[in-house]
């Protein structure tokens, strides 16, 4: 073990060795490792209404409130730990994680020889998220979902909650997904769905998040080569999910 990688806590020693680039100084002074930094990123923001609700104080906390409520509800497919199939010892991604609450379930599902991770690009989140969530196995990243740092093939399961409709290229973000999951592993994620309002909803003022359609994310799936593809939708929810080819 260098002398960075023994300065750094548990979870974020283990998530630097998955690091395609791991940083030679890492910042981890607000509990989690900061990826960013000040850096403006080349891959396009959302701008809109929404988005600069949630950059608000009381936008902050509505978000915070709606993701714990749909982080607890978790509707049609229960706990993503009970159907991603975990093995004991592997390693997590939840991207997007917001509070951290289904990152510490997937720690919690791992084991203590295993990790989860958070990534967010939020740092209001991302300090909530480590002050109430992180531990010996659980870690969080500030990174950016249409980029993630992770070297290829590296994690057993990855999910996503309520995340993917709030950024401009959802399908540049799955697509990071399916890269970073190992072969023969499980993908699962939950969106809201504008079902076939969607096509609509688009041609509206830009108000800073995606509709999806009922089919989108399901074809985006299959269309990067994953198998066993299903969608479930529950009112305007939708969990889609899908195995990586071994």
């Amino acid at each position: 073990m260098d002398g960075v990688t023994a300065t750094l806590p548990p979870a974020l020693a283990a998530a630097q060795k998955l690091l395609a680039d791991p940083p030679a100084d890492p910042d981890i002074s607000r509990g989690y490792l900061d990826l960013l930094g000040a850096q403006i990123s080349d891959v396009p923001e959302n701008t809109g209404l929404i988005q600069a609700l949630w950059a608000s104080p009381i936008g902050s906390l509505l978000y915070d409130n709606a993701q714990t409520v749909a982080r607890r509800l978790l509707t049609a497919w229960q706990q993503p730990t009970e159907w991603l199939d975990l093995p004991a010892g592997g390693t997590a991604l939840d991207v997007g994680c917001g509070p951290g609450n289904v990152t510490a379930a997937l720690g919690r599902a791992v084991g203590p020889e295993g990790l989860a991770l958070g990534v967010d690009i939020s740092e209001p989140m991302l300090a909530r998220a480590a002050a109430a969530e992180a531990g010996l196995n659980v870690g969080f990243l500030r990174a950016d979902a249409q980029r993630l740092p992770l070297r290829d093939a590296s994690v057993d399961a990855v999910t996503s909650i309520a995340m993917l409709q709030l950024i401009p290229d959802p399908a540049t973000a799955i697509a990071e997904m399916v890269r970073v999951l190992r072969p023969g592993r499980r993908i699962a994620v939950m969106v809201p769905t504008a079902g076939r309002a969607a096509s609509l909803i688009r041609l509206l003022p830009n108000g800073g998040a995606h509709a999806f359609g009922d089919d989108e994310l399901a074809d985006t799936f299959e269309s990067l080569g994953l198998s066993s593809v299903r969608a479930k939708n529950t009112g305007t929810i939708q969990w889609v999910r899908g195995v990586k080819a071994a």
